[in-house]
């Protein structure tokens, strides 16, 4: 019994570190720049698609495909937000979850058209299918790596947004616009590069999440409401908030589907209208 509560504790967790990964990108754009970017979710599935790509037409290894995923997603980012998304900045909510829902649509049709609807499997390297045995406890390599990227995107996040020149420019750029002008800040580029940063994160989330949960054209609404969920649990502009929240939300999900399957996924909903109804600005939300 203890095992298996360990090995659900750890699938969850893992579970958890793989949303965290998907949705910190959301937690940036949304939560700084108050843009209601519903295709967040596009550029994850941009990230897994590039990743099987390298991997099943060019032969490249898994790990070297993963900066690439990371800057295919940031560079088509950049480009829709010249395009389309930066006339939006102050327009209305309803707007732009308009408008990036639109996109969400094109992007599934893309994918369909190109890789057809079934599921892409990514083959791992040997290393990382194995699993490390410690007593009668067997960790997976893959989802112990997985927790480790977590980890290290959180600190590079965190130290970049908090203790960087370019972090104070954003934050000064969200808080007073004209004034962050009137002090000479390019509250554009900011923006720009804060935006490609976000949707460069989701693509390696999305390249990470199709040994765990597949890619398929789907993909990109299927976990937009997962995205949504752990950005609003956690949150606005708080990545430890999302860091949590998504460990909390993926750890229920699990032992709900696992302890209580006749819940299955609703679990991870009522876990959500509980904790915002307790904190209904979320579990580290500033506003």
């Amino acid at each position: 019994m203890i095992s298996s509560f360990v090995g659900v504790l750890f699938d969850g967790f893992a579970y958890g570190m793989l949303l965290f990964l998907l949705s910190v990108g959301l937690s940036v754009t949304l939560g700084m720049m108050n843009f209601v970017n519903l295709a967040h979710c596009s550029f994850a599935m941009l990230g897994g698609y590039v990743t099987v790509t390298l991997m099943d037409r060019l032969g490249w290894p898994f790990l070297a495909t993963l900066p690439v995923a990371f800057l295919a997603a940031a560079g088509a980012s950049a480009a829709l937000e010249r395009v389309l998304f930066r006339p939006l900045y102050r327009a209305s909510d309803l707007d732009q979850c308009l408008l990036t829902i639109g996109v969400v649509f094109v992007s599934v049709a893309g994918a369909a058209y190109l890789y057809g609807t079934v599921q892409q499997p990514v083959q791992l390297p040997g290393y990382l299918r194995r699993a490390v045995t410690l007593g009668s406890f067997r960790f997976p390599v893959y989802r112990l790596f997985l927790i480790g990227a977590a980890l290290a995107v959180t600190v590079v996040l965190v130290a970049a947004l908090e203790c960087t020149r370019f972090g104070a420019r954003v934050r000064a750029a969200v808080d007073n616009q004209r004034m962050a002008r009137g002090l000479g800040i390019d509250v554009d580029g900011v923006f720009a590069v804060t935006f490609a940063l976000g949707s460069g994160l989701a693509g390696l989330g999305g390249a990470l999440a199709i040994e765990m949960v597949g890619l398929d054209p789907s993909f990109a609404f299927a976990y937009l409401i997962y995205v949504i969920i752990v950005v609003s649990v956690g949150g606005l502009a708080s990545i430890g908030g999302s860091f949590a929240a998504a460990a909390l939300l993926g750890i229920s999900d699990m032992a709900g589907k696992y302890y209580v399957p006749q819940l299955g996924a609703f679990l991870i909903y009522l876990v959500m209208v509980g904790l915002l109804m307790w904190r209904p600005a979320g579990l580290f939300g500033r506003r």
